[in-house]
């Protein structure tokens, strides 16, 4: 299976004003670094037109692509997707809350909110079906999840490390390595995550 998917919505979310969205932010903190998109992809490790398409929304990068960006800036995923929350209260409607990967099966991973990068924090909250998995690449140094299981298991491999995180159970990984999030059960699994990343 491949996590390489659609930034796709629920029913009742544009993907198209998601799509803007990640278009220009990229552009406005691109902008403000003075980086040239050249020197970006050679950060990011990712092509000069896959930005390009990004820029100009038509792209449909994967959580992956995102990370990378979001590394080479300096900024969180959030700050892309224009989930952040700005000193003080700052709500978030559920039609504005982006489902960032959709399985195969119809598993979900949703972006729930985040703070700004650099240091930053995110929250997610998955539902994956049965059979579903999601490789994840290496996050930047000093990345850790935070995981609570809901529903289901979670088999949780990081490295070379395999657990299975039961329903009603939590776990706490260090993500900047590659990992992966399975459900190998017969029923949904839902699981909350946090992301945090914290430089030095």
């Amino acid at each position: 299976m491949t996590n390489k998917v659609n930034i796709t919505t629920d029913p009742d979310i544009d993907a198209q004003s998601i799509s803007q969205a990640v278009a220009n932010k990229l552009k406005a903190y691109r902008k403000v670094q003075k980086l040239s998109l050249d020197e970006l992809s050679r950060r990011a490790g990712i092509s000069k037109g896959m930005l390009v398409e990004m820029e100009k929304g038509l792209a449909n990068p994967s959580i992956a692509i995102l990370c990378k960006v979001a590394a080479a800036l300096g900024i969180s995923v959030a700050d892309i997707v224009n989930v952040t929350s700005p000193p003080a209260v700052h709500v978030i409607d559920n039609k504005d809350i982006p489902t960032l990967w959709t399985g195969p099966k119809g598993g979900t991973a949703r972006l729930l909110a985040g703070t700004s990068g650099p240091n930053m924090i995110e929250m997610w909250r998955w539902e994956m079906q049965p059979k579903e998995l999601f490789n994840a690449h290496s996050h930047p140094n000093g990345t850790h999840e935070l995981f609570h299981v809901e529903q289901g298991e979670l088999r949780l491999k990081v490295a070379d490390t395999d657990v299975i995180v039961p329903a009603g159970s939590s776990a706490v990984a260090r993500t900047d390595v590659p990992h992966m999030y399975a459900n190998d059960g017969e029923s949904k699994l839902v699981f909350m995550m946090a992301v945090v990343e914290l430089h030095q």
